[in-house]
């Protein structure tokens, strides 16, 4: 079993280690996020949440002012940085834990960068905004690269060697712009621009996207692959996203973005106790 090794994120650490998976609590401040959408957006309900989200064992805080469910409306940056820089202003005083910006947009990755925030996780991958990467570099931020490439649902090819094409596209560019390699996470992306059987091929191979050569990040609580499967409402999900989480664990992935923190932590906890070295 690999040693553990530090995970830089500016000036906070993570420790990676096969057998303490890490919680990447999810905090949006939307109106629209398709399960707490409304739920935290004033400044006092997000941090009471986020510090409630520490407390049941997130080692990441990841928030959100803009919206990626199926059918959103983009909100635009400014309208994102007037959302998401007051509540990350307050965290970072509140809390010991990485704050991560859920954004796409370079504009508000400064903002929430200068504001305090340590990681950006972009939800393409560094591949829309030609400006993200500069701007992640620039602070000598950590970066979550996701996968989203919406040709992929019709095309023939092995889901899992066009994931690896397209995110080592993504590390070119960090690699181009100066980010440094040792700060990079990558996410294969559940539910953007995929099947419902490529999604679950996906879950069944994660371990194949270790050669990359960075920790991987999953990303599925409560989202619709479970619903395809068990025909249930986002708020009936929490099993279902259990189970998946007790698997990417068993597939060595390190961090997971989870809505529920301490059932997801203890279902984590129960995996990396069993899993084979």
């Amino acid at each position: 079993m690999p040693a553990p090794r530090d995970f830089h994120c500016r000036d906070r650490r993570l420790v990676l280690a096969d057998n303490a998976p890490h919680l990447v609590g999810i905090l949006n401040v939307t109106d629209d996020s398709f399960f707490d959408g409304g739920h935290h957006n004033s400044l006092p309900a997000a941090v009471s949440h986020a510090r409630l989200l520490v407390a049941q064992g997130a080692t990441v805080i990841d928030v959100g002012g803009q919206s990626t469910r199926p059918g959103y409306v983009e909100v635009g940056p400014d309208e994102e940085i007037r959302r998401v820089v007051p509540v990350i202003r307050e965290l970072v005083r509140h809390t010991a834990a990485p704050i991560s910006i859920d954004t796409y947009h370079a504009a508000v990755a400064d903002a929430a960068l200068s504001a305090g925030a340590h990681i950006v996780n972009d939800v393409h991958g560094l591949q829309r905004d030609p400006l993200m990467a500069a701007v992640i570099a620039k602070h000598n931020a950590a970066a979550i690269l996701m996968h989203n490439d919406p040709t992929l649902r019709d095309s023939p090819a092995d889901v899992i060697a066009s994931i690896k094409t397209f995110l080592t596209r993504s590390l070119s560019i960090a690699t181009a712009a100066g980010i440094d390699p040792t700060r990079i996470i990558l996410d294969p992306g559940i539910g953007f621009g995929k099947t419902q059987p490529q999604n679950l091929n996906i879950l069944a191979r994660l371990s194949e996207l270790h050669s990359l050569g960075h920790p991987l990040l999953l990303g599925v609580s409560r989202k619709s692959v479970i619903s395809h499967v068990l025909d249930l409402p986002p708020e009936d999900r929490l099993e279902g996203t259990l189970a998946l989480t007790a698997l990417a664990v068993s597939q060595g992935v390190q961090f997971h973005r989870v809505h529920d923190v301490e059932p997801n932590a203890r279902a984590a906890r129960m995996s990396a106790a069993v899993r084979l070295p």
